[in-house]
């Protein structure tokens, strides 16, 4: 998997188009869950790009600095397209995406909002666990927290 990097104003129109086909079809489609994608956060964002092989996006998280969208940097929108999930790209873009906060925007501190199924995939890449379970957008989700030197 071939791994991009970029902010929002670097995006072309053709990645931008993959970015949101990508999300729409896992996040509101195969999870039948009706909400508002975008949500003005994107600007933002470094989006973090995974592509196949065949140049098709595999593979997608946006990630943000301390500050930018939490008190802390943060991962978002972690999706791997339903044809490429065997390959552990998941594991691969969502490394990136914490070496990239750590290198990169010298984070120290990442939360993410976890879909609950998830927490094993979040646990090996040493996420933790904070607070009680709640829905978002009909799904149950936990915060969970990175440190550095986990």
């Amino acid at each position: 998997m071939n791994i991009t990097i970029k902010k929002f104003d670097e995006l072309s129109i053709h990645q931008l188009y993959a970015i949101l086909a990508l999300r729409s079809q896992v996040f509101v489609v195969e999870q039948d869950c009706v909400y508002q994608d975008l949500d003005g956060k994107d600007k933002l964002a470094s989006h973090i790009m995974g592509f196949s092989t065949n140049g098709q996006l595999a593979a997608y998280t946006r990630v943000f600095s301390s500050g930018d969208y939490f008190k802390n940097a943060s991962i978002g929108r972690v999706v791997v397209a339903s044809t490429q999930r065997k390959y552990g790209y998941g594991k691969i873009i969502m490394q990136k995406s914490i070496d990239f906060l750590i290198d990169e925007c010298s984070e120290k501190f990442i939360e993410i909002s976890a879909q609950v199924y998830l927490l094993k995939f979040y646990n090996e890449l040493g996420f933790r666990e904070s607070g009680e379970q709640y829905l978002e957008d009909g799904i149950p989700h936990i915060k969970m927290y990175y440190t550095i030197g986990n």
